[in-house]
């Protein structure tokens, strides 16, 4: 999943100033030369006790005075902090392709297969209140199994798909995209088969939310193909509707760019991969794109998922105030040992 927190800097090119924080230890150190302090104090010390005490009350002042200097200059640069919380995800709609290309035993013992055993260890790993739907995406597209909490029932329409003739990506999105959202009740026939106009008619636009990308963290796609589509429309227009409803697009992308070739029902054919279309149907909607060159990488690719799926990342905060305080307080708590110990601030 990554680190917790995400920081970023406003003034990044304030960030230059720590470079004053060795200088003041070379410095620092210099004066303690010139006064001998060091030499004087460890020949007075009588016990190792005393003088593993007085190496503790030479170092931990300066030490102290450093960080908070540290954590000052961080503070100008106007720290930004990214947080990664627990997700409120609680629907998640797995989009199959089940087409030709599935066949393809790149991935054993075929790449449907595979994504079909991944997708129920998936399916496993999804917390018991997350409904979880199935669409089947082949020359057309259908939703094999509406939103359910029950198990057993996703697992079943999971194992019904069989490798299929055509692939309508933009189809299938747009079928999960209404799967997930029921309430927004989108129009998806009027996607999936505009009507046909006059040339010199303006085209009816479908209806679109105005959405953060990415901002819906209740819902969210997970495809699984091999990114060819030939059929319906361009993949790349339900994203965009997608994105306009906030619904992020996982895409997980099976097999190679050099890709294999398939021979089912009296015809034959060379599939590949086409990473850069999955790419961007994740990138659109503020998703993320996974790369499964076999079965155990998609197995891999699944845990990933489910990790991002059951935390999100929050938008960037600045915490300039907390660096700020943090560095007064270790500059002030430097001092005030070296007050109490010494009786002077350094």
């Amino acid at each position: 999943m990554g680190d917790p927190t995400s920081l970023t800097f406003l003034w990044p090119t304030m960030l230059w100033l720590l470079l004053a924080v060795p200088l003041l230890v070379l410095v620092y150190s210099w004066v303690l030369r010139r006064r001998g302090a060091l030499a004087a104090r460890l020949a007075r010390l009588e016990t190792i006790g005393g003088a593993a005490t007085s190496r503790l009350q030479r170092g931990l002042p300066p030490l102290l005075w450093l960080l908070g200097l540290t954590a000052l200059i961080l503070a100008i640069a106007r720290p930004q902090a990214a947080l990664v919380l627990p997700s409120r995800i609680e629907t998640v709609i797995l989009a199959l392709d089940m087409s030709g290309s599935m066949r393809a035993t790149d991935l054993e013992p075929t790449r449907l297969a595979a994504a079909q055993s991944a997708a129920k260890a998936f399916v496993d790993d999804q917390p018991r209140h997350v409904k979880i739907g199935v669409v089947g995406i082949a020359a057309s597209a259908a939703l094999v199994q509406s939103p359910t909490d029950n198990r057993e029932d996703i697992v079943r329409s999971i194992e019904r798909l069989e490798p299929q003739r055509g692939t309508a990506l933009g189809s299938g999105l747009a079928i999960a995209l209404d799967a997930a959202l029921p309430q927004a009740r989108i129009n998806v026939e009027e996607f999936i088969n505009p009507p046909k106009v006059k040339k010199d008619e303006p085209r009816k636009k479908l209806e679109e939310r105005e959405m953060t990308a990415g901002s819906n963290t209740a819902a969210a796609i997970v495809l699984l193909s091999d990114g060819q589509s030939n059929v319906g429309p361009d993949p790349l227009k339900a994203a965009e509707l997608a994105a306009g409803y906030g619904v992020r697009i996982f895409t997980v992308g099976m097999g190679t760019p050099e890709g294999t070739t398939v021979s089912a029902d009296g015809w034959q054919a060379r599939v590949r991969l086409d990473e850069e279309k999955l790419k961007q149907v994740a990138r659109v909607t503020e998703g993320e794109y996974f790369r499964a060159p076999d079965a155990k990488e998609l197995k891999r690719v699944y845990s990933k998922l489910s990790a991002n799926l059951a935390f999100e990342k929050q938008q960037p905060t600045e915490v300039t105030g907390l660096f700020a305080a943090l560095g007064a307080l270790l500059a002030g708590l430097g001092a005030g040992l070296s007050m109490l110990w010494f009786n002077r601030v350094l």
